[in-house]
This record gives C-alpha cells, sequence and structure tokens, in this order.
C-alpha cells in the first residue's frame, strides 16, 4: 500500500468535491490497513466520480469490511502544522 500511495495513490484523491479529509491506517505487525474518508455533507453524490479503489489489486481480494459512521462531533485542538496534506510514512520515506 505504501508504494501504491507514494506512486500517486494518495494525490489522485486531492481536490475530491466534498472530502475533507482522506487518511490511510496501517498495522505492520497485524498485516492490516485501511483508509479514513471525512466528508461533508451531502458527500459522496451517487454521481460523483471517485478514483478507483485499489484493494483488490494490491491484496489480491476486495475490501473485507466497508463501514460508515455519522459524525457525532468535532474538534479542533491547538496544532503546530498547518496543513494534514502530505503527511505520513508514504510520503516521507525514501
Amino acid at each position: 500500500m505504501r508504494e501504491h500511495l507514494r506512486d500517486g495513490g494518495a494525490a489522485a484523491w486531492a481536490g475530491i468535491p466534498g472530502l475533507r479529509l482522506k487518511f490511510w491506517i496501517s498495522d505492520r505487525a497485524g498485516n492490516r490497513w485501511g483508509a479514513v474518508m471525512l466528508w461533508e455533507p451531502g458527500h459522496p453524490r451517487p454521481d460523483q466520480p471517485l478514483p478507483p479503489y485499489r484493494a483488490l489489486e494490491l491484496i489480491g481480494y476486495p475490501p473485507t469490511e466497508r463501514i460508515v459512521f455519522d459524525v457525532e462531533a468535532t474538534v479542533e485542538g491547538s496544532y503546530a502544522v498547518a496543513a494534514l496534506s502530505g503527511l505520513g510514512l508514504a510520503v516521507e520515506e525514501p
């Protein structure tokens, strides 16, 4: 997954209407990974084109779970890094 993200997999999601944040997560020891997406209300729309999900190609089978949650509350803390785009192991390691 990390190589896929480095090779443009993450960049493909930049600029998607209504997508506030997408982050990919991994647990190397448990050999698990996934992504979390935070959408504005009303998005994604059924007619909205999205980049392809590549799980089948990357791991050999489709995702085993896809869960949708509603957001109950949000809060922002005090932070030193203003932008969240371009962070993470896939972009930090050579």
